[in-house]
């Protein structure tokens, strides 16, 4: 039996079909490696990574749908608590979702951090971080800061520096702990298409959704 259909229409159809889907899969491919190859501006040890000024946090929620705790924010407090106590970061720029009023990532990772001993007047909030490409442009546009450490896990941080170069900034990644393949399976299969939409996104000149009023980190 033959692959290709008799009717030569059908035949024509099937072949752009597979050549389209040929045409995806090599974008993806692309996107990834474009993405990965941001790995060697990450770093792991905080004897290592350069200072700068400012230390970004990426948003997430401290706790999971089912209640429990989510170890890739507590990891991500962990990461920016180190840098700091070690005098790589001056200040800590923590962006993350407050869509609603029920639901606030910065004033959460704020509060933690404290609780660490990271004084308050230390800390920025970046209360429209909806996205990474959010967080890291307006880092840029609100902030003034074109030069930054990203505290994420690395995975996230190739992402967020990929965006960063993207925007004419300058930035390199601290990794934070990340967690076991089990716990993270979920995460890493979302991550392999966000690299796809964020590679789009350049392409197609994404803004950030909202901008506002100029904020100085001092």
């Amino acid at each position: 039996m033959k692959f290709f259909p008799k009717n030569k229409k059908l035949k024509r159809v099937v072949q752009i079909a597979i050549g389209l889907l040929g045409l995806v899969i090599i974008f993806a491919i692309t996107a990834n490696l474009m993405v990965s190859n941001r790995s060697q501006y990450t770093y792991n040890s905080v004897d290592e990574i350069p200072h700068n000024s400012v230390g970004l946090v990426l948003g997430t929620s401290k706790f999971l749908t089912n209640g429990s705790k989510n170890y890739y924010f507590k990891y991500r407090i962990d990461a920016a608590f180190e840098l700091y106590k070690a005098g790589k970061i001056d200040f800590i720029l923590v962006s993350g979702d407050n869509s609603t009023e029920d639901y606030d990532e910065p004033t959460m990772m704020k509060e933690d951090l404290i609780a660490l001993g990271i004084p308050a007047d230390k800390i920025f909030l970046d209360y429209a971080g909806f996205r990474t490409w959010d967080s890291v442009v307006r880092c840029k546009l609100i902030f003034g800061k074109t030069k930054i450490t990203i505290i994420s896990q690395q995975f996230h941080n190739e992402r967020a520096i990929f965006i960063a170069h993207c925007n004419d900034m300058e930035a390199v990644g601290y990794n934070a702990k990340d967690v076991n393949a089990y716990y993270g399976f979920k995460t890493k299969t979302r991550e392999k298409l966000a690299r796809v939409k964020v590679v789009i996104d350049y392409i197609f000149g994404y803004e950030p959704k909202f901008k506002g009023e100029s904020i100085r980190i001092e």
